[in-house]
């Protein structure tokens, strides 16, 4: 696959988080950047994406939660 400019890859960038989250997030940048190299553009790949960037929202929210108990 040719190394073509994805958009969606602008919301898996992590070099700007805190150390800890970065440690998060780079793991979900690294299955995107497979993902947009591997799987031909589509909107099935675009989905794909999609809920993985939902999915690191949720992991890098979960690092930081706070338990109020």
């Amino acid at each position: 696959m040719d190394n073509v400019y994805e958009p969606m890859m602008q919301f898996f960038e992590y070099s700007h988080l805190p150390i800890d989250l970065q440690t998060v997030s780079y793991q979900f940048y690294s299955v995107a950047n497979w993902i947009v190299n591997s799987l031909p553009r589509n909107p099935e790949r675009t989905v794909a994406l999609r809920k993985l960037l939902e999915a690191k929202d949720c992991a890098v929210r979960a690092k930081i939660y706070k338990d109020n108990n």
